[in-house]
């Protein structure tokens, strides 16, 4: 066995430890993915996806390399280990990997052009006085998908004021009005959150009354302002997008 020191890289993960904490980033890696699909110079934009765009599977545009779209989805998602913000656009644009069309193409270029702007940014994990334990967030689109008419939920946690978790994913069922998405949204932020510190899971959507029954979860009302895991949802306007990554804790690091 061999001590090599202070942990500076892991697997494209940079890691830095300075008077704001531990650091982490995925510069150099973004950089690569940006050079990969020839847009190393490209202008970049504010937010990673448009907030009106509407995509489908049945796409009348003309068919594109799939092998190259599930290359650069499958590097965008490996991005995401750093980058929370990213995560609705890649888990929305990972829907057409099957059949890419020129549509889909578009969007994930003018999410490279988001990851350009922003390649610097990445996670502070730092003391805080945060409530100790984990304290999760869960969000809902509705029937966003064109195809399934599927809502999609949106999950981010904290571990003592830190990003340890985030989630944003389709929805398996139709549901039938937004509090219906909202409760799916929540029974499986207590399935990836309460109680899966414990590996314990239940896939019953009414689960969550069991976790509050006997006390592993307590739910809280967060309003409109104060709903984090909004950003895991749906597309965002710049404003409303900027702010939120920041409180998530994805910030400029240099």
């Amino acid at each position: 066995m061999s001590d090599l020191g202070t942990l500076t890289y892991y697997l494209g993960i940079e890691v830095r430890q300075g008077r704001r904490g531990i650091e982490l980033s995925q510069a150099a890696y973004a950089r690569k993915v940006l050079e990969k699909a020839g847009m190393g110079a490209c202008n970049p934009c504010a937010t990673p996806m448009e907030t009106r765009l509407k995509l489908s599977k049945h796409s009348a545009s003309p068919a594109v390399d799939a092998t190259e779209y599930r290359s650069l989805i499958g590097s965008l998602r490996y991005l995401m280990n750093t980058r929370p913000d990213l995560a609705f656009a890649v888990g929305f644009l990972s829907r057409f990997m099957e059949d890419p069309r020129q549509e889909h193409m578009a969007a994930i270029k003018h999410l490279l052009k988001y990851v350009a702007g922003t390649v610097d940014y990445g996670l502070v994990y730092a003391r805080s006085n945060a409530e100790p334990g984990p304290v999760g967030y869960s969000d809902s689109d509705m029937a966003d998908d064109l195809d399934g008419r599927k809502s999609t939920s949106g999950i981010i946690f904290f571990l003592d004021g830190n990003p340890v978790t985030w989630q944003s994913q389709k929805q398996r069922v139709v549901a039938l009005s937004s509090c219906e998405a909202e409760y799916i949204a929540g029974a499986l932020a207590a399935c990836q959150g309460g109680v899966a510190w414990a590996k314990h899971i239940d896939t019953r959507f009414h689960y969550i009354r069991e976790c509050v029954d006997n006390g592993a979860v307590r739910l809280a009302y967060a309003g409109t302002q104060e709903q984090l895991a909004d950003i895991l949802a749906k597309a965002l306007g710049k404003d409303r997008f900027q702010k939120l990554r920041e409180l998530i804790g994805v910030t400029k690091l240099k």
